[in-house]
């Protein structure tokens, strides 16, 4: 018996997982390979390339090398996902621009900062998730209006004139510009964006071999090189010495001000953040030929990210986001720990210090050519594919014509007011039409089904004639408690006066529980019991203490009859002309607390179940005097063609505990007699030649629960012994599953061998879906 499961990790762990902890005094750094390319690939993509100024004033030229720097290390160390590479982002360009221009540089920097205390206080308060609850159609949104913002600065850049402060004023200003052109600064751009556009479309080899040296670094380098070769006079990008550098200084201007700056940063770098970091783990997750990455934990993502504002702040650099662009090359370079993000850190660092009279030579218009470009890029189409096919378009327009008109604060909250208002009226819309067709009355309902559309839905169903035939179709998704009253007094009315109603969903016919008007006798006693509702033990009767014996039973059948015969009648149908054709064959103990069919998720004609006390397979030709257990294998294996076998053992088994606690000898029974075929079970427990059967994530409770354990991995090796089942392995034909079910968790778990080791279903299932599978061979 073999299957896939995944070993367990902690989320927080950066490196490989290990079976156990290591020894003190041995532990070593291990720097993988594919971490070193990895990183090396990343910083060709996040070379520090000066930024052309969005908007005047602009930051300190060295503020995005800080920034890249510090995200790397700080963010890379710290962060909770660990192939995410955090640095500046074109997303917060235009926001530090108007912070700049609205209290100057050292206020920006001590708003950065205390953005990353605040990031910090929301990491603590483990508010991580609620972020990602923000609608994907504002946050494109506000891209695309940062995107276009961006795009329309740098246009007059790229024209050989300044930027202005706004994007009104850009706009109003380019048709002057347009009619004052530079040509030289005009002839770098187009080199610069035409490079750009044609290097990854270079064929053959030599593209093959030139495209691993990232677009934007090329085009830069080839305006750089032809504008130095032709001598043209152009403004170039102009790096101060780090001795000039300005740090963080007290925050100065009104309190509100400076209050809203903080929470524009915070928002902005915390929802883009989260999303990339999501985003990241889809990427990694769908790698098939690497080491498993643990997944990302928000919460500590949240607080790098407050530890990396807080340090960027405080040395002079840009505020920090994770960055998409990045994180999606160190992914698909084959990173594998976040050594890899640390390092690309460590390269900015050097590049900083070793490239300065490299970067005093490019021209500031190919530089604004191609921070253009990255604008547009930002005006996703594909997104507005995606919010077009959600119809939330109008949620997209109203944020990004408020990022560009307004700021980005003001833009993403007037995004989320219209994402709300759109959601409301989505709640509160609903359709109700009433026709005939053919001599049955219909009544359709579109939408959601709340108190709001009970007065419409009242009319349309008195509508309908006493004593005919009606169907109520709802084609929604909620149905709240108004309207299902509505419903079931109309319905109990409509029947009374010889009337048929069918209510019906997207999925097939609704049976709406009764309220026992009406009825009396034994049907009262599960009148609130519908076929599927929430359902504990028939405790919803305060009678259920009286109704015992022939009358329990037959009110039960009762109920069956009414609510769910009329449900299943059609399948059971179906199953009496075809026959039985079950793929499993279940064989679990006698004991009322497992319910097979709750379990598995299995209706009629899906499981063969064989209970048996302990849920023991005796072996063949074993003296019992019950060949019950092996005729039903032999049937299931032979005749019905079962693919799978399951033998499900439980907590607190009273068999298994009679097992360990009844001494040698004593009086015969037949359950002593029965019991016997327990005994490997007991002494494959005591035994040491044998791995001890472990449960996921500890050791079992107590020698009963062992036992219990025990008990499944014993009874799947008695299985193989028989011939039907040997010779439905040899074929391939046959897998053997081992299960256990925990009744107080209400939890399952399957066998995975060779560890013996028992893992929850749902991590199995969120890991890997092929690892359910546990097969024999």
């Amino acid at each position: 018996m073999s299957a896939c499961v995944p070993t367990r990790t902690d989320s927080s762990s950066s490196g490989p997982p290990r079976s156990g902890p290591p020894k003190a005094g041995r532990r070593r750094f291990h720097l993988a390979g594919a971490d070193v390319s990895a990183s090396i690939a990343v910083f060709r993509t996040a070379l520090p390339l000066p930024r052309a100024p969005a908007r005047p004033p602009g930051p300190p030229r060295r503020a995005g090398v800080v920034a890249a720097a510090v995200g790397g290390l700080v963010a890379g160390r710290f962060g909770g996902s660990p192939l995410q590479v955090s640095g500046p982002a074109a997303g917060l360009t235009v926001v530090t621009a108007d912070l700049i221009q609205q209290y100057g540089w050292r206020t920006t920097c001590a708003i950065t900062v205390l953005a990353g205390l605040a990031q910090l206080g929301l990491a603590y308060l483990r508010v991580a998730r609620s972020a990602l609850a923000v609608s994907p159609a504002i946050v494109h949104g506000m891209l695309a209006g940062i995107g276009i913002t961006i795009a329309v600065a740098q246009l007059h850049i790229v024209l050989g004139g300044s930027p202005h402060s706004s994007v009104v004023d850009n706009v109003r200003e380019l048709p002057s510009q347009l009619a004052d052109i530079h040509p030289a600064a005009l002839s770098m751009s187009a080199l610069t964006l035409l490079v750009l556009l044609a290097w990854p479309r270079i064929p053959g080899t030599p593209g093959r071999m030139l495209r691993k040296i990232p677009a934007a670094l090329a085009a830069v380098a080839a305006a750089t090189a032809v504008a130095a070769f032709a001598g043209l006079n152009l403004p170039r990008v102009d790096l101060p010495s780090w001795s000039n550098h300005a740090l963080v200084g007290l925050p100065d201007g009104p309190v509100l001000g400076l209050i809203a700056a903080v929470l524009t940063i915070t928002l902005v770098g915390s929802v883009e953040s989260l999303l990339s970091a999501v985003a990241t783990d889809k990427l990694a997750s769908a790698r098939r030929d690497a080491m498993p990455v643990p997944r990302a934990h928000l919460d500590r993502e949240l607080r790098g990210q407050g530890l990396a504002n807080i340090t960027s702040g405080a040395l002079g650099g840009l505020p920090i986001t994770g960055v998409a662009v990045r994180s999606t090359a160190n992914v698909r370079a084959g990173a594998v720990s976040r050594n890899s993000t640390m390092l690309h850190g460590l390269w900015i660092i050097i590049a900083a210090l070793l490239l300065v009279p490299v970067l005093d030579l490019i021209p500031l218009a190919s530089l604004a050519a191609l921070v253009m470009a990255i604008g547009i890029q930002m005006v996703s189409i594909n997104h507005i594919r995606t919010v077009t096919r959600h119809r939330e378009v109008l949620v997209y327009a109203v944020t990004t014509a408020g990022v560009v008109f307004f700021g980005v604060l003001e833009g993403v909250a007037v995004g989320v007011a219209v994402a709300v208002a759109v959601a409301l009226h989505r709640l509160a819309r609903t359709r109700i039409t009433y026709e005939e067709r053919e001599g049955v009355h219909h009544v359709r309902v579109r939408g959601q089904l709340t108190f709001l559309a009970v007065p419409r839905l009242s009319r349309a169903l008195h509508q309908v004639p006493h004593g005919s035939d009606a169907v109520v179709e709802i084609d929604g998704s909620f149905m709240d408690h108004a309207a299902f009253e509505t419903l079931q007094d109309w319905q109990d009315a409509h029947a009374a006066r010889g009337g048929k109603a069918e209510l019906t969903g997207r999925s097939g016919p609704l049976a709406a529980p009764a309220h026992g008007k009406g009825r009396r006798g034994a049907e009262e006693d599960h009148a609130c019991c519908g076929p599927w509702t929430p359902w504990r033990n028939h405790s919803c009767t305060p009678e259920r203490t009286e109704a015992h014996g022939t009358r329990q039973l037959a009110s039960g059948i009762s109920a069956f009859q009414r609510n769910t015969a009329p449900l299943v009648r059609g399948e059971l149908a179906r199953l009496a002309r075809e026959g039985q054709q079950p793929q499993q064959l279940f064989l679990t103990c006698a004991d009322s607390r497992l319910v097979t069919s709750m379990i598995t998720s299995s209706g009629p004609g899906d499981l063969f179940v064989v209970r048996n006390v302990g849920n023991l397979v005796p072996l063949p030709g074993a003296e019992s005097g019950d060949d019950s257990v092996a005729a039903a294998i032999e049937y299931a294996v032979d005749v019905l063609q079962v693919r799978s076998i399951t033998v499900c053992g439980h907590s607190g088994c009273g068999a298994m505990q009679a097992l360990l606690n009844t001494p040698p000898g004593g009086a015969d029974s037949p359950l002593r007699r029965w019991l016997r075929h327990g005994r490997p079970s007991l002494e494959r427990m005591a035994g040491k030649e044998h791995a001890s059967a472990r449960l996921a994530g500890r050791q079992p409770a107590d020698a009963v629960e062992q036992l219990c354990l025990t008990n499944v991995v014993q009874q799947l090796e008695h299985l193989r012994a028989h011939p039907a089942v040997a010779r439905g392995l040899d074929e391939g034909r046959l897998e053997l599953h081992g299960m256990y079910f925990h009744v107080g968790e209400a939890q399952a778990y399957l066998l995975a061998e060779p560890d013996r080791l028992f893992d929850r279903v749902t991590a199995v299932q969120e890991a890997s879906p092929q690892a359910v599978t546990t097969t024999a061979g």
